[in-house]
């Protein structure tokens, strides 16, 4: 029952962590237009700003996350969720001084370097903290919890900043920010990134000692002493075949879901003359679908389908949204393809799940740091093709008339992650066959 609280803290801390960062995202768009293009519908220079944006914080990602998992693994998730939860109270204090361009140009300046620390090591601290309190059977069904409290927070933050002006969304985002970090310093229960429940397989709490589930044994590091934690990420996904397709799926999959952040904003805006208030209601939407799939619905098919099936399901519904996306006639259709996000949201928690499967407690925060820094590479690379891409279709210089271009292209990065998948599941049916067979050789 303890350990079921410190969940619950957990969950509270992200509620509260997404809530606030959640909140300013119907209305930046227009902040951004505002300082940027006052009077105009469609800019350039927002759209560049945006994609140098994200693959300045990409790379961040790339180096940083790895390396904040594995300290995570040595001194205890909570002493380096500290760091994200504080670090991300900094460009949210700014807007809420200010709006004008001197403050936007502040604000874009340090969200580049918080977001490094910010976007990738809360994803990956939560799950390994969630991963160090549960047993490998339940982990699918308190990873889509998490998921699906996250995505709560999302919901809230966007019902907030449909009827609460632009101006105070950020003065209410920074309040709770700043709230987040005390709770979590106050309330949280440090853990010991795993090491005692290596030592001691009974001691897992939420569950009793169940045999694993196919022939592959959790990866186990190799003796590197003091090389860098990016080294320790290269070894671990190496060391099995299941781990390494994941990775694979992971990046790609990245690559099309950073693509299609990065421009539906400006594509709705271009297109149908999108504001803060329609921003909101189609967040909303897909916020609402989200978190009632992830907390109702996932646990129930998890453990009827499994996690390896619900991937390729989500990757499925992803590509079909954004596809659907790209050539919308009308102004509901963007809602009516959001819905989709009912069975796309199975995709983060079972990657996941498949990847802490694989790994023993030691290396929690290490393997979750990796598949975000992984994940992050593509967010380095997606604004090198999708920003230049939006910006064309969406001005007068366009080749042809078809505003959503860069948008399909986005869903068939995301359609070619599906069939990728596929072959991980063919891989893990492998593996527990062989299991099944009394054969110990892993994949």
């Amino acid at each position: 029952m303890e350990d079921l609280k410190g969940l619950w803290h957990l969950f509270a801390c992200a509620f509260l962590f997404y809530y606030a960062n959640c909140i300013v995202i119907p209305s930046i768009t227009d902040v951004t237009m505002e300082a940027l293009c006052p009077g105009e519908d469609r800019c350039s220079l927002a759209i560049y700003l945006t994609g140098f944006t994200q693959a300045i914080t990409g790379l961040g990602t790339f180096l940083v996350t790895p390396v904040i998992g594995n300290l995570s693994d040595k001194y205890g998730r909570k002493t380096m969720l500290t760091l994200p939860m504080t670090v991300g109270i900094i460009p949210l204090v700014i807007l809420a001084f200010g709006r004008r361009r001197p403050f936007f140009y502040a604000y874009y300046c340090i969200k580049m370097f918080t977001g490094m620390f910010c976007e990738g090591t809360m994803l990956c601290l939560t799950h390994a903290y969630v991963a160090d309190k549960t047993c490998e059977r339940r982990r699918i069904s308190a990873f889509g919890v998490l998921s699906g409290i996250s995505t709560a927070g999302f919901v809230t933050a966007t019902l907030t900043a449909r009827f609460v002006p632009t101006f105070l969304t950020f003065q209410i985002s920074a309040a709770v920010a700043i709230s987040a970090m005390l709770y979590m310093r106050f309330f949280l229960a440090e853990t010991d990134g795993g090491a005692s429940l290596a030592a001691d397989e009974s001691s897992r709490p939420l569950c009793s000692p169940s045999p694993p589930s196919d022939s592959e044994s959790p990866a186990k590091l190799p003796i590197l002493g003091k090389v860098s934690s990016l080294l320790d990420m290269v070894s671990l996904f190496k060391s099995s075949l299941i781990l390494s397709r994941a990775a694979v799926v992971a990046f790609i999959e990245s690559l099309g879901s950073s693509g299609f952040q990065a421009s539906i904003l400006y594509f709705l805006k271009a297109q149908f003359r999108f504001s803060k208030d329609q921003y909101a209601d189609l967040l909303l939407i897909s916020g609402v679908a989200g978190a009632s799939s992830q907390l109702l619905l996932m646990p129930t098919l998890a453990s009827a389908i499994g996690e390896e099936i619900l991937l390729s399901v989500g990757l499925l519904a992803s590509s079909a949204n954004v596809l659907l996306t790209s050539i919308a006639w009308a102004s509901w259709v963007p809602y009516f393809s959001s819905t989709f996000v009912v069975l796309s949201v199975f995709l983060h928690p079972c990657l996941r799940t498949i990847v802490s499967k694989r790994v023993g407690p030691n290396d929690q925060g290490l393997a979750q740091g990796g598949i975000t820094g992984i994940s992050s590479i593509a967010s380095i690379i997606s604004p090198m093709f999708f920003t230049p891409l939006t910006a064309l279709f969406l001005s007068e210089s366009a080749p042809f008339d078809f505003r959503g271009f860069s948008l399909m292209c986005s869903g068939f990065a995301q359609l070619t992650a599906f069939f990728l998948s596929a072959t991980m599941i063919s891989a893990i049916r492998l593996s527990k066959q062989n299991f099944s067979n009394g054969e110990t050789t892993a994949v």
